[in-house]
């Protein structure tokens, strides 16, 4: 009988709670989802992206990450292992005042997340775009493996992750 790995049980934690959000509370429309084996390496990368119903600019993104290592260490049962797998958040946005918007996007993350996250910010834009709208991603990394221990912190992580969305829509 296939016994799920610690990836699925979280990942289904998050798809379940996000499409709640979405079919049964009508606070956000998810955009994006993406479920992925590379054969190669061996990894699993998932990853879900929304916009809240009330905002246009910003596209948030969960992406939960996990290794041939993780794998392994879960299905050996390897001494001294916690199994887990890698949370990333992204925030997709367009901006066209790089000088106090990236920096207003730091400060409303920064106290959302405290200072243990500090948030990347990634700005591109298309060669020959009329105006100066740059496309701002914006990466918060956790420095640890999530575990199914952290599980039932999944519900104050989505809050904040909405905070942080409807807080940078202002941006």
């Amino acid at each position: 009988m296939f016994h799920p790995t610690v990836f699925d049980n979280i990942k289904i934690a998050f798809e379940n709670q996000i499409y709640d959000y979405d079919n049964l509370d009508g606070i956000l429309v998810v955009t994006d989802r993406s479920d992925l084996l590379n054969l190669a390496l061996m990894s699993r990368e998932f990853s879900l992206s929304f916009k809240l119903t009330e905002g246009n600019n910003v596209t948030s993104e969960i992406m939960l990450q996990s290794s041939v290592k993780d794998l392994g260490d879960e299905i050996m049962e390897t001494p001294g292992s916690d199994p887990g797998c890698t949370l990333l958040l992204r925030f997709y946005m367009e901006i066209d005042d790089v000088n106090v918007q990236c920096p207003a996007a730091e400060k409303i993350l920064s106290t959302i997340w405290g200072p243990d996250f500090q948030p990347v910010q990634s700005l591109s834009f298309r060669y020959g775009q009329e105006g100066d709208t740059y496309n701002n991603c914006i990466e918060l990394q956790f420095k640890r493996q999530i575990t199914e221990e952290q599980m039932e912190d999944i519900p104050n992580l989505l809050k904040f992750l909405l905070q942080s969305a409807g807080e940078l829509e202002e941006v």
